[in-house]
């Protein structure tokens, strides 16, 4: 077992302005107290943050890497969520503490890529953002953004992403009565990189549209932390191999969470299942597999413990 990350470490920084980024999206901007620089962070990483309700959640740093004297994270208010994002948008005024973990990145941009396509949905723009933003005027390669929303309104950044010109598809699905056609992107394989962040169903038709692409080149980013709770979710055990340890992982929990809960800290980065961080040997049991990572030869004999339940009452992992 490893010992918790540096991502477990918290900093009380203060929020130094709030903005409306689009209707019902609203940015933060975090700076340390005494004034003095953060610690620095690359294009795509994220950050945990204690919200005033108490939760821990993630979001995606969206301003340009190269800034050492703020991060800014956006926050969607989600009404029908756990109240996380509610009490960020409610409670949270300027001057507060934001107690909030160091900067960690699974969804690391590909320094030395020959070309990107960003596709992103409704607040997964924040990370491609503080990609875009780090290009500067010189990009490193050419790139293209497809920017998928349902209406205008929700658009964080529309301003800024309209004035970036004919590298930016912005389709707004209610405007156009309908989805915005990938395929023809995604068709032809080529040596770009793929980066893709948004809802589940999003990731999943372009993981679908790029199966015959080479998997080093398609990398996603979800903020779905443990998976969500679907409504045949059961309660099940989950046996360590190497030290003989069960214990029952209940609905809505983790089981990353639930070895965290008994002490035991597995590696782990973006816990939505896309970075592949937790991948873990499955030496006995079916599982119920949730991620973005593995491909369907793998998933027999390994499971993402961040987000991946069970179909069997027991599975038995190699930890």
């Amino acid at each position: 077992m490893s010992t918790p990350t540096h991502a477990d470490t918290q900093m009380p920084l203060r929020v130094a302005a709030i903005t409306e980024a689009a209707a019902g999206i609203r940015s933060f901007e975090l700076t340390q107290p005494d004034g003095t620089e953060l610690p620095p962070f690359t294009p795509g990483s994220h950050v945990k943050v204690q919200t005033p309700s108490g939760e821990l959640r993630k979001y995606s740093l969206c301003n340009d890497a190269a800034e050492r004297h703020r991060y800014v994270i956006t926050v969607k208010r989600e009404d029908a969520g756990g109240g996380g994002s509610l009490s960020m948008h409610r409670d949270l005024k300027v001057g507060d503490t934001l107690p909030t973990s160091l900067p960690d990145n699974a969804f690391p941009l590909v320094e030395k890529a020959r070309a990107f396509i960003f596709i992103a949905g409704g607040i997964g723009i924040t990370p491609i953002l503080s990609m875009i933003r780090s290009f500067g005027d010189l990009p490193p390669a050419p790139w293209r953004l497809y920017y998928l929303t349902r209406s205008e309104e929700t658009a964080a950044y529309r301003e800024e992403l309209k004035a970036l010109g004919r590298n930016v598809v912005i389709h707004h699905s209610e405007a156009a009565g309908g989805q915005y056609d990938l395929w023809p992107v995604l068709e032809k394989p080529n040596a770009g990189h793929v980066y893709c962040c948004g809802p589940k169903a999003l990731m999943e038709s372009v993981r679908d549209m790029t199966g015959h692409w080479s998997p080093a080149n398609v990398h996603f980013e979800s903020f779905n932390e443990g998976g969500g709770i679907q409504p045949d979710d059961q309660p099940f055990n989950v046996k360590l191999a190497r030290s003989g340890k069960e214990f029952v992982v209940p609905v809505g929990k983790s089981i990353l969470a639930t070895l965290r809960e008994h002490g035991c800290n597995a590696p782990s980065s973006c816990e939505s299942g896309t970075c592949g961080t937790c991948r873990t040997a499955l030496l006995e049991g079916e599982a119920d597999h949730r991620d973005m990572v593995l491909m369907p030869e793998e998933m027999q004999g390994q499971v993402m413990i961040c987000v991946s339940r069970a179909r069997s009452e027991r599975l038995v992992i190699d930890l």
